[in-house]
């Protein structure tokens, strides 16, 4: 389980750091609250958006995120593998419930 706080999101920050993202929060006119500006690795979030709201738009943008997880330090590696074991389990649990 990943715990919702700052520092959790601080993790997650430096994570994209290392995999030469740009992390902005700015006010804008999102419709899912952040925008990716792909060419540069720039990812713009709702600056309005609680610790919750800015580590669910993270986590969103980094499923669509190819990367060798070898390239990230070994705490951002550790802090990754319980991102997609956390994923994992509720994938499973999503699909216990409808059955």
């Amino acid at each position: 389980m990943i715990n919702i706080t700052k520092h959790s999101l601080q993790k997650l920050e430096v994570l994209f750091q290392e995999l030469g993202y740009v992390i902005r929060y700015e006010k804008g006119n999102f419709n899912s609250g952040y925008c990716i500006v792909e060419a540069r690795n720039i990812v713009i979030i709702n600056k309005f958006y609680e610790t919750e709201a800015r580590m669910n738009a993270l986590l969103d943008i980094l499923q669509g995120i190819n990367f060798e997880p070898a390239i990230l330090s070994e705490k951002s590696a550790k802090f990754y593998q319980r991102i997609l074991q956390h994923h994992t389990e509720e994938e499973e649990e999503q699909t216990e419930e409808q059955h």
